[in-house]
């Protein structure tokens, strides 16, 4: 069993003054059961969050890098993963649809030995607020995805993806915007990981709120899918891939 010390918490962000001194806020008051640093990667933002990440810089607690220009919230997410330190990783979104209090409870199947990567599956667990389009989007991709890979997840397009340090770090991702999810799962089932989902809450916002991922993004999912998918021989996957046993504890 790997004797995880670190948890680097990413959070890409862009535009988000009214969110992101709550999110810390939030972050602050869990109690984790490991260390715990904060990497927050700027994609340009235009608005007061350059100012809230600056009041930051300094503090132990937080690393803080920036892109000079928007390029879409996967580069954040890589150039967080390059100034990352810890020896586990979780994506966590600025826009406090994700509450940070349950993360505790993706950390446990993988400290105590019982899983190597965690999915929080927000529709194994509690939806507030999601549009129709975006869940029936959110469960197709997902299908796809178990068509294409011989597995059974219920939320591949989920942002609470818990994994090993280094396992991120090989990843490479390439992606630049919200395809990064798709391209994430792909590329772990195809290393032969198996991903145990968990029960999550979900407090969806709309566009008006913020929200910057449309069904457009569903199309570029699709094509990050089926791009992985085709350059590998369909006995790999079956071997690479196995079902994983999901875990169903109450949200």
């Amino acid at each position: 069993m790997a004797n995880y010390t670190l948890l680097s918490i990413l959070i890409p962000v862009f535009n988000e003054e009214r969110c992101l001194p709550e999110l810390l806020r939030r972050l602050g008051a869990v109690a984790f059961p490991l260390a715990v640093e904060i990497v927050l990667a700027d994609d340009g933002s235009t608005d007061g969050t350059g100012a809230i990440l600056a009041s930051l810089v300094g503090d132990p607690r937080y690393v803080v890098v920036r892109l000079g220009e928007n390029r879409g919230k996967a580069a954040a997410v890589q150039l967080a993963i390059e100034h990352a330190h810890g020896d586990l990783f979780v994506i966590q979104d600025a826009d406090l649809e994700y509450d940070p209090a349950e993360l505790p409870r993706l950390l446990e199947p993988i400290l105590t030995g019982a899983a190597e990567v965690v999915y929080g599956s927000r529709f194994l667990g509690r939806l507030d607020g999601m549009k129709p389009l975006y869940s029936w989007g959110n469960r197709f991709l997902t299908w796809v995805t178990n068509r294409l890979y011989h597995t059974q997840l219920t939320d591949m397009e989920t942002c609470y993806k818990v994994a090993p340090g280094a396992l991120y770090r090989r990843l490479a991702i390439e992606s630049a915007r919200f395809e990064m999810e798709p391209e994430i799962t792909a590329k772990l089932l195809l290393q032969g990981c198996s991903i145990v989902e968990i029960p999550i809450s979900f407090h969806g916002r709309g566009r008006g709120e913020g929200k910057k991922i449309s069904w457009v993004d569903g199309f570029g999912a699709l094509r990050v899918l089926w791009r992985y998918r085709r350059w590998t021989p369909e006995h790999e996957i079956s071997s690479k891939s196995p079902v994983p046993e999901l875990q169903n504890p109450s949200p």
